[in-house]
This record gives C-alpha cells, structure tokens and sequence, in this order.
C-alpha cells in the first residue's frame, strides 16, 4: 500500500528483500491526520455529487450558455450605448427546475450564483445572432424580469437556444414579440 505513495524524506531499510518505512510516532500521526483529511474532503465531494445529480435529474433544462446581464433603462435615463463590441460574456451553468432558473458559476456549484422566478419573467423572445473573433455564430436570447433585469444567453448551436426559448415560453407562460397574433389570426412578424 505504502508503495503506492511517494514519500519522500522517509527512510527506507530493506531487510531479507523486503523495504519497510521506519517512522516516527509524529510523522504517523502527520500521515493518519492527511488520511483523515481526505477521507472528510472525499465524502464532501461525494455529498455535492449526490446534491448536483439530485437537482440534474429533476431539472427541466440545463446547461452552459454565455451569460451577460443588463437593466432596462429607466424612463427619462439616456438609450443605454451600443455595447456590441464589448465581450462581457460569461460561460454559466444554467438550470431551469421547477418555478425558478438558477444561474451557478460551474456544474459542480452546489449555490447558485443568482436566479430568478419564472413569475417574475415578463418577456423572452431571440436576439440576432454574432459572430465573435476566433469563436464563430453565436445564436442568442433574451430574458427580461418584471425588475427590469435583463439576461441575455447565448451559445453556438441553434438548437440549443430553441430549445431554451421554447422550454422558458412553456415555463413562463410568455409569449415574445415575434409571436404575437394579430386579429386576423395570422402572426406579427
């Protein structure tokens, strides 16, 4: 077992073929105290996979997306400027459980970062997609909060952010812009 272990600044003495370790009572204290450590961080590790897998299987959605967020202006504030070309976007792990979505900074997070009641979203609806130097299309979204709040996500497959519209519009009982029905029946566009 000690084999396995590099332990270095221990003596070694062989006798008949065999090696032994010849240690002290403080370093096998030292040693018993480092063993106890991980076996305490190993079964914390084991509790918040058991906590991540928990809250996985019973999500809707999730995933990473590309986060940023901005507020709605206020009314008599200035159009806020044209921020295109910042790159402020931020990879999150989104989960979409229950009536809320929670924003957390990895998978492994056991505490979101933020997140935000379904009831409190007011509009979700597309953004137009971009392309990034060295990255490719982005295909984006938005989420708009009754506090004004305004995520906008993005990620390079179509599908993906189709499928977080369509499961965000189911969940919060929203409609965007773009769907929106005239009165002859046929759609807004």
């Amino acid at each position: 077992m000690l084999n396995l272990f590099s332990l270095r600044g221990l003596p070694w003495t062989g006798a008949d073929g065999q090696q032994k370790v010849q240690l002290t009572a403080a370093e096998l204290e030292s040693l018993r105290s480092e063993l106890a450590d991980i076996e305490e961080r190993e079964a914390h590790m084991k509790a918040r996979l058991e906590h991540i897998d928990g809250i996985l299987r019973s999500a809707r959605l999730s995933g990473y997306l590309y986060i940023r967020t901005r507020w709605k202006a206020l009314p008599g504030e200035p159009a806020p400027i044209d921020d295109t070309k910042i790159n402020d976007w931020l990879p999150r792990f989104i989960v979409l459980h229950g009536q809320c979505i929670f924003f957390y900074l990895l998978s492994t997070d056991l505490s979101p970062q933020d997140s935000t009641l379904l009831s409190d979203v007011v509009e979700v609806g597309s953004l137009p997609s971009f392309t990034r130097e060295d990255e490719g299309t982005r295909y984006s979204f938005y989420i708009l909060t009754r506090q004004g709040l305004r995520y906008e996500c993005s990620h390079v497959s179509q599908i993906q952010v189709d499928t977080w519209l369509s499961a965000l519009q189911t969940g919060c009982k929203v409609v965007s812009e773009s769907d929106v029905l005239v009165p002859n029946g046929s759609s807004k566009k």
